[in-house]
């Protein structure tokens, strides 16, 4: 949108208005730049509020779908559990507050190893949990415990990137110093992920990565190539070569049909506008399978309707919003940049999940943040929110409030 030229002044002297029509890209900077001025904290605790409100909602939708699908004594077994991730999700977020990114910023190398060892252990015996012919998960020997480290590696990830393009600074436009050895790392990563045939979390890694880099200076246009097109063949190798993944890529397009699909979204057109009533979905008690955790929306519009449903994306649309001005208030730039992606990541999973139950992307299994039954995605979401609640206590010279 063009800036309308101001009128001329009138020729007796006299000034006529001086109105003038701003572009799009001139009222978000203008907007952007009123948000910089903001202070961070209530910011901080709104956002920590809806947390909790999602929270919340996610425990009385997992307790009352256990209640009516699973046996007396395995109900107490997930009430147990749930009550368990939620009470470590607390804690996560509380932990990530508490340190935020200055505190975790020296350990950045020790974690980033760590982390590309954990993802590795995936394929070890011993310590692999293969379910459904991934192989994503890692068993704790003598503890039962299982976890999913690509989850953690995305959160590390951005923390690296964020202290790298910092300490970088004007190389970070540099091919051969800056955005070359910075991609390599990311593709390790990436590559990693995918091969334990995760497509959708390799995807929202790549994402998370790529913006981040962006957003700590990095030339996109540089960036395009070697995404576009080494990125973008292993993606399609492995949706031709992996049989499930080519299968949900056909659905998508209609060559083929998909029970979990189709019986989600007749869960969702059931529910009305105001459900069913909890723990009195049809759907649900027909043992639909992954309604808790891969679906969990469609179980939200079958019991709670269109109105539940409206509800639960406006809490997610208030968490995007107040997460976009909490970045833009951060005065240190470190801070900001971790903020960013990892906020980022919360809110691409969530748009993620809702538009493959609602058939606008292909079916992925991705959990709802917050909602979802899981211990993994429920703790590490927490303790990304965390990280960044911490980052709004940064002063611009780095140091916590």
């Amino acid at each position: 949108m063009a800036r309308f030229q101001r009128p001329p002044l009138a020729t007796d002297g006299a000034a006529l208005p001086r109105e003038q029509q701003l572009s799009l890209f001139e009222r978000l900077g203008n907007a952007a730049k009123a948000i910089e001025t903001e202070d961070p904290a209530p910011l901080a605790q709104r956002l920590f509020l809806i947390v909790l409100a999602l929270l919340g909602l996610g425990l009385v939708m997992q307790v009352n779908h256990a209640a009516t699908t699973q046996p007396a004594e395995e109900f107490w077994a997930l009430f147990s559990s749930q009550m368990f991730f939620r009470i470590a999700a607390l804690v996560a977020l509380v932990l990530g507050f508490r340190l935020g990114p200055q505190g975790l910023r020296q350990y950045i190398p020790a974690l980033t190893v760590l982390t590309f060892v954990a993802l590795l252990l995936v394929f070890v015996p011993g310590f692999a949990a293969s379910r459904n012919g991934a192989h994503r998960w890692i068993e704790l020997p003598f503890v039962g415990v299982s976890f999913q480290p690509s989850e953690l590696a995305r959160i590390v990830m951005i923390l690296w990137v964020a202290d790298r393009c910092i300490r970088l600074g004007p190389d970070v436009l540099d091919m051969r110093r800056g955005l070359l050895p910075m991609l390599a790392v990311g593709f390790l990563f990436f590559f990693t992920i995918l091969i334990e045939t995760d497509l959708g979390g390799s995807l929202l890694f790549m994402v998370c990565f790529v913006s981040t880099l962006w957003m700590g200076g990095a030339d996109f246009a540089k960036m395009a190539g070697p995404v576009a097109g080494i990125g973008g063949t292993a993606v399609l190798l492995v949706v031709t070569c992996v049989g499930y993944i080519r299968h949900r890529m056909l659905m998508w397009f209609g060559s083929a049909t998909n029970h979990q699909v189709e019986r989600s979204a007749d869960a969702i057109a059931s529910g009305d506008f105001f459900g069913v009533g909890l723990g009195q979905g049809l759907y649900r008690n027909a043992r639909v399978p992954y309604l808790d955790t891969d679906y969990v929306f469609a179980l939200v519009g079958e019991e709670l309707g269109l109105f539940g449903m409206l509800v639960l994306l406006g809490l997610f649309l208030a968490f995007t919003w107040t997460a976009l001005r909490l970045v833009l208030s951060i005065k240190d730039r470190y801070a900001a940049l971790c903020a960013f992606g990892l906020l980022l990541s919360v809110c691409v999973q969530a748009m993620v999940h809702m538009q493959v139950v609602t058939r606008l992307a292909p079916p992925k299994g991705m959990p709802l943040p917050f909602i979802s039954h899981g211990g993994t995605a429920l703790v590490v979401s927490s303790l990304a929110v965390g990280l960044a609640l911490g980052a709004a206590r940064s002063k611009p010279d780095g140091l916590p409030r």
